[in-house]
């Protein structure tokens, strides 16, 4: 591949939907566009996306966590394809583009609140496998990526579209976060067995394989359940619950029957299609649940 190609394959393209729905999503709970923090908030979530998948790249293939064993696509700093450190600047200069934005973003709404958040946010993307003790090695990356991936980008994009955050988007942001927290799990099942021997303690590692499987089928079926949840608190507190439109997001659910089915028994390379067809749920629900609330409010 040539030295484009490389970079490309490197930033792991096909996760980028995690961090740009949930700014789709924040927006449309919203109700109401500002065009240009809506780019602005995509390149957040586009620069902090990629700043950690560098920044994982790099801190995972100095620590030996990624091996000729591993499963997955290519990494640049274990295949040799760039040096840990040019990685790693990579890696901070996508962050610091994200962070340019958002001082943008803050300057524009609230500069104390969306500083401390955007600050918080890059700390939690460098120290996700950096540092002296990453947090994912500690099982809590689930957590993190629930409230960075789920709560903080869906609602703080509604927050600088209206510097408010209604009840529509704390709902949407759960469904997000937790569809985004099944992507990472069933990565994280897929390398059970490299991670545990580089002792890299995730989740998956901690859980063992049999309960991180059912985990990960919790966290699809929690996310449909909590759109209709949310409906059910609409019906009687409308102020508080997700409106009808939300409903649209279940029309996503068949494409999460053959990732679910596959996830029970798949090992190895077969859970390769598990990941991507999460991801491919992730990216549905979420566009579903955006046109549902866009919908609302022509109505």
């Amino acid at each position: 591949m040539t030295g484009i190609a490389t970079w490309w394959v490197g930033i792991r393209p096909r996760t980028l939907g995690a961090g740009l729905i949930p700014v789709l999503v924040g927006t449309a709970a919203a109700g109401h566009v500002v065009w240009w923090r809506f780019g602005a908030a995509l390149v957040v979530a586009a620069g902090l996306q990629i700043g950690v998948n560098l920044a994982n790249d790099a801190f995972d293939g100095m620590k030996g966590v990624d091996t000729h064993e591993r499963v997955g696509p290519p990494r640049l700093t274990h295949t040799g394809a760039a040096s840990p450190g040019a990685v790693l600047g990579a890696a901070c200069l996508a962050i610091g583009i994200a962070a340019l934005a958002g001082i943008a973003l803050a300057i524009a709404t609230a500069p104390v609140l969306i500083l401390v958040v955007g600050a918080l946010a890059i700390v939690a993307a460098l120290l996700y496998s950096g540092g002296p003790r990453p947090y994912a090695g500690l099982g809590l990356g689930e957590v993190m990526v629930f409230v960075f991936f789920g709560l903080v980008a869906t609602c703080g994009t509604s927050f600088v579209m209206v510097e408010t955050v209604p009840a529509n988007a704390w709902w949407c942001a759960a469904v997000v976060g937790l569809l985004a927290v099944a992507i990472l799990e069933a990565n994280n099942v897929r390398d059970i067995a490299t991670d545990g021997a580089a002792g890299k303690r995730t989740l998956a590692v901690r859980l063992g394989d049999g309960r991180a499987r059912r985990l990960y089928a919790g966290l699809v079926i929690g996310a449909f359940a909590t759109i209709v949840l949310g409906f059910l608190v609409y019906v009687v507190w409308p102020d508080a619950g997700l409106v009808q439109w939300g409903l649209f997001g279940l029309a996503a659910w068949p494409l999460a029957i053959k990732p679910l089915e596959a996830s029970r028994t798949a090992a190895g390379r077969d859970l390769i299609p598990v990941l991507v067809g999460t991801a491919s749920v992730h990216a549905a629900t979420g566009l579903l649940l955006a046109l549902g609330l866009a919908l609302a409010q022509t109505v």
